[in-house]
Formats: structure tokens, sequence, C-alpha cells
């Protein structure tokens, strides 16, 4: 049982508060093209120079009609074209119509848009077969969007969504927040670097690159510092151009409480940690703090440990320093487990699970084998967190838990 030891640990949700409340977002922002501005956040909001459309026109391919001529005639000849980017500019004929084609402007006087399914070509002219009602089938001048209104707060992330629309407006470069600067390092005598043979005792630094690879996806400048040794000397150096060089220094490994996890005392001397320690499994070992400019997450050794606390911790910090004010925390769905989970109380704890909808429609979620905090295989095998509450113990196949499906940073897909 794990009750003994979590009387100094604090909960997710205390972490996560002191965390965002501290964290001040950055201020410095750059002006870029449209085309190279996917992933950033906006500036300042996205004010609309035109009126979306800038024109009346055609949501139908038909006719173009005034009423009074209709009502007259239900049978009327055609005295022109308006075509997309070719509008009618003749004189139009009294009790007459125009052929106009989707997106074309509307000729001066229309009344309405009368689609071709609902008009029968006669040798006299186009004949009307159903009420026409005005204003039908023709979108205005400012429809869509207002010229000077705002189309997209600050703090948005560009994406698919967004960035068709700005172009849309024709706005060719957008003011975004510059992108947060993260020196990355791990520590430990024991690392090697990939691709390099294993001498004994050694093992591979898989959790820098993992990281790195998360930072990339979310948008950061990753400034990479390499393997640190178990030295004191050699990690206060690491720490201190780390902060010289960034907004935010993660590490990984040296929170713990072994002989040779030197990383706890040195940022006692050279910053100030706010917590360290959370009532998780896995990823116990986790700090958070400041350093003299930059601040400061310190992830544990164990890999699965080191890529939780970054999803559930550092993502969040990262999203609150870029600006980017839509960021939502993961979304917590109930589902049956098929499985047996093993659990002992004291901790929250985040499972490794696989999760898909049954026959008959219901969420289910199975385990993805054994969950120590180096197997690493179980990111690769899951699509998301079951998530445990903190006092509840082992479950039995068939109960409801609650699940996380793995967002972007961890997606299989």
């Amino acid at each position: 049982m794990d009750h003994c030891h979590t009387s100094g640990l604090i909960s997710l949700e205390q972490a996560l508060e002191k965390l965002l409340v501290q964290a001040v977002p950055l201020t410095d922002t750059e002006t870029i093209h449209l085309t190279e501005s996917a992933g950033r956040i906006t500036a300042t909001d996205i004010i609309s120079p035109i009126n979306v459309p800038p024109f009346d026109n055609s949501a139908m391919d038909g006719y173009a009609i005034r009423l009074t001529d209709l009502n007259q005639n239900p049978t009327l000849p055609v005295a022109g074209k308006a075509l997309a980017g070719v509008p009618f500019q003749a004189e139009w004929p009294v009790g007459s119509c125009i052929r106009i084609m989707t997106g074309a402007p509307i000729p001066s006087g229309t009344d309405a848009v009368v689609m071709q399914e609902q008009a029968e070509v006669t040798e006299t002219g186009i004949r009307f077969m159903y009420p026409v009602m005005q204003g039908q089938n023709i979108r205005t001048v400012g429809e869509d969007i207002r010229q000077h209104s705002v189309v997209l707060p600050k703090g948005i992330k560009l994406s698919t969504a967004q960035l068709p629309l700005i172009a849309s407006l024709g706005v060719a470069n957008v003011e975004v927040v510059r992108k947060l600067k993260v020196a990355v390092f791990s520590t430990g005598d024991e690392l090697q670097a990939i691709g390099e043979p294993l001498q004994v005792g050694q093992i591979y630094d898989t959790n820098r690159f993992a990281v790195r690879l998360m930072l990339e996806k979310l948008g950061c400048e990753v400034i990479d510092l390499g393997v640190i040794c178990d030295d004191p000397a050699a990690l206060r150096q690491a720490f201190i151009s780390a902060d010289q060089q960034a907004d935010l220094v993660i590490s990984s490994g040296g929170v713990s409480v072994g002989e040779a996890d030197y990383t706890k005392q040195i940022l006692d001397k050279v910053g100030k940690i706010s917590f360290w320690k959370l009532a998780i499994k896995p990823g116990k070992p986790f700090a958070f703090g400041k350093l003299d400019q930059a601040w400061f997450c310190g992830l544990p050794g164990n890999p699965v440990s080191a890529v939780l606390t970054f999803y559930q911790l550092v993502q969040p910090l990262i999203a609150r320093l870029s600006g980017f004010t839509a960021w939502q925390p993961p979304m917590r769905l109930t589902a049956r487990t098929t499985t047996p989970l093993k659990k002992s109380p004291g901790r929250l704890d985040f499972q490794r699970g696989f999760a898909a909808i049954n026959e008959d429609g219901e969420l289910e979620v199975q385990t993805t084998g054994h969950q120590g905090s180096h197997i690493f295989s179980s990111y690769s095998l899951g699509n998301c967190f079951i998530v445990l509450e903190r006092e509840r113990g082992h479950v039995a196949a068939g109960e409801t838990v609650h699940i996380e499906f793995f967002n972007h940073l961890l997606k299989n897909q």
C-alpha cells in the first residue's frame, strides 16, 4: 500500500494550478508570412480588412430576376449573362431575366435568383415554375464576415481551419508569438547516445529523444544540450548555460532520491523549486521551479514516467507560456474495462490502455499489459490512458473506469 508514502505528495490538480498560476506568457512577437504560420499562436486579434463576400453574388446557377417583371409574365427572355469574374454590365431591359452563375456579381436591381432546376427553357424564354421570394439565393455583401470585425482572437493556434480563412481576407502577414525556446538535457552516467554500442550497465537515452519529438510537435525551438554526467559541477554549469539560452529548461533524470541524483540539490542553489514529488503513478519525482530567467521542469528518469509527466504537466505549461489560450485539458470519458487492472490506493494512476467501441456501441478499454515505468512499448500498443482515482484499488473486469484518449503527441496514427 502507498498510503504511508504519500503524505508529502501533492495532487496533479494542485501541481497544475501552481504551475499555471506562476507561469507568465511570452510577450515577444514577430510578423511572418501566412504561408509560414502553421502551428503558430496569434499575438493579436485578426481583423478583417474587407467584407466577405465583398459584393452581392449568386449562390446558385440560375437566373437573376426582378419580381415586377415576373409578376407580369411567368416566362421571361434572357437578356444576357453574369459569370464569376465577368459581371453583367449592360442595360437590363424591362421584362427579361439574366442568366447567372454561382459566385457571379448580382446585377443591379435583382430581387432574387431562381435556381436553374426550378426553371424551364422554352422557345419564348425562361418559364419559372415555382413561387419566388425576395432575396432568395443571393449572398449579400459581408454576410460571412463584416469589414473591421474580429475574425480570430489572439491566442489561437493557426492550422488548416484558420489559415484559409485568413487568406480569404487577403491578409498576407500575421503577428504571432515568437517560438518558445526550450533547452533539454538528460542526466546520468548510464546513458548512451542512440546508435552507439551499449557498454556494461548502460541504456540508451530515449527520454531526451522523446521529449524533443514532443517539443517539436508543440512548435517549440529546441536547444539540445545532450547528456550531462552525474557530476555536480557539470550539472550546475548545464543549468546556468540552459538558463541563459532558453525560456524553459527540461531535464530528465536526477530528481529522485538516489545518491547520484544531484538535480534537486543544484536547483536549491541556482533556482527555486515550487514543488517536487506528485501523488501520481508513474511520475512521482517531478520538479517544477524557476531558474534566474527560465522556468524549469525536472522529469523522472524512467521513460514512461518522463513522457507521462511531460504530457500531463509540461504540455499545458508550454501552452500557457506560448500564449495559447484555447488549450484544453484532456477530456475524460467513461468506459468499461474488459481486463482486470492492478492498483494500490494512494496515487492517481495513469495506466496505458486500448479503447474501442464494441458491437453494442459501448466504449470498452483493455490494458496494454505490464504497466512498469520502464515498459515504453505500452505507448505504442495503446491509444489512451486509463485514469484510476487516487484511493481506488484493484479493478475487476467489467467495472467502469475513466479514460483519456491520446492527443497528437502520442497518437499512433
